[in-house]
């Protein structure tokens, strides 16, 4: 079978479409979002082939996985096992890590856990096990005539007079017996400063190296090894040079007496209680109370409510801060800020002195007096945190916290006793925070012995080949203890992608969305061949793909429209570039064949002549740059991947802004300071997070717009004559929601050792109400069949509700007219939910001194689509604002009136500005890899 044959595929909006795909080729759906690709990819082809998988298991198997459903499919043919690599595959899991992902740091535990070297985690010193026969043969392998002392050290660097220690070895029969370097003879007596630290090593042996010394020798060995509990030291006796070596049996300090446990893969692991820090548990993090949260604005007084966390008309807060100010002689009026710094501390961390409390309660019932000291405000909401069993409370006092570095390991997660193992002069930790192309360099050209090389030659291979797959997917900038939380789509996809080929797999259908999220043009034909290598060694991959260079490289090309939700589901076109360029209906092949175009700006703003400057930023890899952001511009961040775009701007740029206009400060990177600051009023960072954490979220609630549509069914009649008020209507109250499922409309079943899974729930079947509130209709459609109207749907049907339809012409303004306005938060692509959340700030009155922040806003976008969010994003500079934006997309470079271009390359060798101005001034860069690839859309 040389074909995927697809029969009456009608899973969503797909209009009973009919496919034949070519095998073991390289395939790129294409489309307007919304137009159904991903229907066809992953919810009919892939879930066709997950699901005879499961039927191809083991009733038992099958009783855990439960049962798939069964695409809207009349048939498929020539299904192979299906591997889906989606954008959403980053953990919100904390302990997930860029090495944990690819298991290259599984490989990496199991190397130090084999060939490391430890050492002491106080004194630094190295520590080798060995057991007897090793340290005879080294001692055997001193000089022939060598003449040596074998001494048992029984106390190192410990104060006491050690009398016991010293008669003990007399009756034992010792002869002699070192104290602080000194050889004494056991016959006298031996007096000791009981205040003074000493080392005293029992004299065992004294003889010269020679032939026949083997036996003599070994006894000697095991004798001080008895003694000393395992350890011993050698001293090679050289006319007026002593020379000592040290040797154990255990992994232990001869100074510091600090043993290190057995190594195993587990003490370098920070999931495991074995080697995780214990004061964070192995996140490197912990959270804390900071005072700038608990006190944001230290201008007002306690009266004033300064302390948020402690309310001055509290009766119980009062009386506290009224015997506080009584005893330490401060105003409960006077500014928190104007305050003594003693004052400051006490109220912080609390003080020593007796206090007398005077306390009366509101209704001035009861009067109580005690005494005692005042903790301070901190250690006061840790008790409070720590005891209490409410989630809200704990809730409302995580506000006030904000993660911090563990100070006991300094965020490396480990215990003291793993970070002490070396391979090469190096901890786990530290190799960790090195990119893959230095991992590359360093693993290639570690120094290891012969037996080293024989015993980790499996796993060098193994941590080799992983490191060199993902630089072959353009992702040589990352470190490998980078969370995967904070990965973009496309890299979580590529990482995955690397797993795959380093898999090779063969007869496998791949299935990915959008594989080119987040590359540079430059990086992109790296990650085309890696793809074309995947079709080649005999495997089928099915691309979703907006990217021009993806699709003009595809075997073949399935394009989807015309338009989006119900306009869309239907094959405009389907075949080789060539046939797909020749489509009259095919807006991908207008597009391609330069029919229709994103154009370039007949001029470019020069802004209001006013700008905001970051000086000397250092954050991460950037080179103490000084950058400028014109405001009243649309400008635009570009680099190639790891150049430093994304530490510019959110880990600068934006909590630089933030903490300008808001009491509650952020954390900001590396920077000297920043000046034009006073320029902007607010500042929106419209990043790709998910609108919600949890099924029910979706648009309409996030937008505001599901507010107006319950007080519109509220207000009907039925609901009147029932006594409905509009709190019937939300899934998230009890009351109109269905019970057994809360609202969510699915049920949670978790699944122990596989992932949790969600099944429809049986009682609503998935609608989230209960009958009675179903009950009520406008204009013949209930609540839930509102919740599943698309934007566009519901455009048409509340057109005469301003309040409702203002909001809708916003989410169709950012070219979402085809998302459901119910459709949960979790099914939301990044570059959905980033649309979502500017449909928002769109339907926010604009001071024209706002400062709007994106992170590749064209993520998931057609060629259309994206001309549509320019024109939006145009129109809020139009309006005296200022955009910045980071972005791959050329359409969008090219329509920049400022570009900031950073690298040259990624990771250590990114960070600088390499051009800056507009595009026309790029193109004149010879350096710049954007100007290169823009000066094609520039002609």
């Amino acid at each position: 079978m040389k074909k995927l044959i697809v029969k009456g595929a009608r899973e969503h909006n797909l209009k009973n479409i009919d496919l034949e795909l070519p095998r073991d080729s390289l395939i790129v759906v294409s489309g307007l979002s919304g137009s159904g690709k991903s229907s066809l990819a992953f919810d009919t082809i892939f879930a066709e082939g997950q699901r005879r998988y499961v039927e191809s298991l083991s009733a038992y198997a099958r009783q855990f996985l439960g049962r798939m459903d069964k695409p809207d499919v009349d048939y498929i043919e020539g299904l192979s096992p299906a591997i889906s690599i989606e954008q959403k595959t980053t953990h919100r899991n904390p302990r997930s890590t860029v090495g944990t992902v690819t298991e290259i740091y599984d490989y990496m535990r199991l190397l130090y856990a084999r060939i490391g070297i430890p050492h002491c985690p106080v004194c630094g010193k190295e520590i080798r096990e060995q057991s007897v026969d090793q340290i005879l043969d080294t001692i055997l392998a001193y000089p022939d005539g060598s003449r040596i002392m074998i001494l048992a050290p029984v106390v190192r660097g410990k104060k006491g007079e050690h009398r016991k220690i010293i008669e003990d070895a007399a009756r034992a029969g010792f002869v002699r017996i070192r104290v602080n370097g000194e050889v004494l003879s056991l016959d006298e007596e031996i007096i000791l400063n009981k205040k003074q630290k000493h080392s005293l090593e029992v004299v065992v042996d004294r003889l010269k190296i020679q032939e026949d010394v083997r036996k003599r020798l070994a006894e000697s060995v095991e004798t001080a090894l008895e003694v000393a509990d395992g350890q011993i030291v050698v001293v090679q006796l050289e006319k007026n040079i002593q020379k000592e070596e040290f040797f154990s049996q255990k992994n232990s300090c001869p100074d510091c007496g600090i043993s290190i446990p057995e190594l195993q893969p587990r003490l370098f692991s920070f999931n495991n209680p074995f080697g995780a820090c214990e004061v964070c548990a192995g996140l490197g993090m912990t959270m804390e109370f900071d005072p700038a949260l608990i006190i944001p604005d230290p201008s007002l007084s306690f009266n004033d409510g300064a302390i948020k966390t402690h309310n001055p008309d509290s009766a119980w807060h009062r009386s506290w801060f009224e015997s506080l100010a009584d005893h330490f002689g401060f105003d409960l009026d006077t500014p928190i800020q104007d305050l003594d710094k003693d004052i400051w501390h006490i109220l912080l961390h609390g003080s020593d002195d007796v206090i007398d409390i005077t306390y009366v309660n509101r209704k001035k019932t009861g009067r109580f007096e005690y005494s005692t000291n005042f903790k301070g405000i901190l250690n006061d909401l840790n008790r409070r945190y720590r005891e209490s069993r409410s989630p809200g409370i704990k809730e409302w006092l995580e506000g006030f916290m904000r993660q911090q570095r563990c100070t006991a390991c300094g965020g490396k997660r480990l215990k003291p006793e793993a970070l002490a193992v070396t391979v090469g002069g190096e901890n786990i930790h530290s190799l960790t925070c090195r990119s893959v192309q230095d991992l590359l360099g360093f693993f290639s050209q570690v120094g290891l012995s012969p037996t080293e090389k024989h015993i980790s030659a499996q796993i060098m291979k193994e941590i080799l080949d992983r490191l060199t797959f993902m630089k072959k997917v353009g992702l040589e900038y990352l470190t490998l203890e980078r969370q995967s939380a904070t990965l973009s789509g496309g890299e979580a996809q590529r990482i995955r992608l690397a797993t795959q080929v380093g898999s090779q797999l063969v007869g496998v259908l791949y299935i990915l969305d959008e594989p080119t999220i987040g590359l540079h043009q430059r990086d992109n034909q790296r990650l085309i061949e890696t793809l074309l290598h995947l079709r080649d060694i005999g495997n089928t991959l099915i691309v979703v793909e907006h990217d021009d260079m993806t699709i003009k490289t595809a075997d073949y090309i399935v394009d989807l429209g015309p338009g989006a939700g119900i306009h869309g589901g239907h094959i405009t076109a389907c075949g080789t570039l060539e046939q797909i360029l020749e489509a009259p209906e095919s807006l991908t092949g207008q597009y391609l064949r330069g029919e229709l175009a994103i154009p370039i700006p007949a001029e470019r703003r020069r802004g209001n002549g006013k700008t905001i400057t970051i000086y000397g930023a250092s954050e991460h890899n950037l080179k103490n740059i000084d950058v400028s952001f014109p405001l009243g511009t649309f400008t635009v961040i570009t680099g190639v991947s790891g150049s430093g775009k994304s530490t510019l701007m959110e880990n600068l740029l934006f909590p630089i802004l933030r903490n300008s206009v808001s009491p509650y400060k952020l954390e900001t990177g590396a920077h000297d300071r920043a000046e034009g600051l006073e320029e902007i009023d607010k500042i929106i960072n419209i990043d790709q997070s998910p609108i919600g954490r949890t099924p029910r979220s979706n648009p309409a609630t996030y937008v505001g717009l599901f507010t107006p549509i319950r007080d519109l069914f509220a207000s009907l009649p039925e609901s009147r004559a029932r006594g409905y008020k509009a709190g019937r209507f939300s899934f998230n109250v009890k009351g109109g929601r269905c019970e057994n499922c809360q609202g969510d409309g699915t049920i949670k079943i978790e699944m122990h050792f596989l992932p949790d899974v969600y099944v429809t729930c049986d009682v609503c079947k998935g609608k989230r109400f209960n009958r009675e509130t179903l009950d009520v209709r406008y204009k013949g459609k209930n609540i839930h069949d509102v919740l599943d109207m698309s934007v566009e749907e519901a455009l048409e049907f509340f057109e005469k509700i301003p309040s409702i339809r203002r909001r809708l012409e916003t989410l169709q303004a950012v070219g979402l007219n085809y998302v459901k306005l119910g459709q949960s938060a979790l099914t939301l692509s990044g570059g959905e939910a980033q649309r979502v959340k500017l449909s928002l700030e769109l339907s926010k009155r604009s001071t024209g001194k706002t400062f709007y922040i994106l992170d590749e806003p064209t993520t998931g976008l057609h060629f259309a689509d994206v001309k549509k969010l320019l024109e939006v994003l145009q129109m809020l500079v139009d309006k005296g604002n200022s955009v910045v934006l980071i972005e791959h997309n050329l359409d969008v470079i090219k329509q920049a009136d400022y570009i900031i271009d950073l690298g040259p390359e990624g990771g250590d060798k990114g960070g600088n500005i390499v051009a800056r101005g507009t595009p026309e001034e790029i193109l004149k860069v010879k350096g710049s890899h954007t100007a290169h690839y823009l000066r094609e859309v520039m002609k």
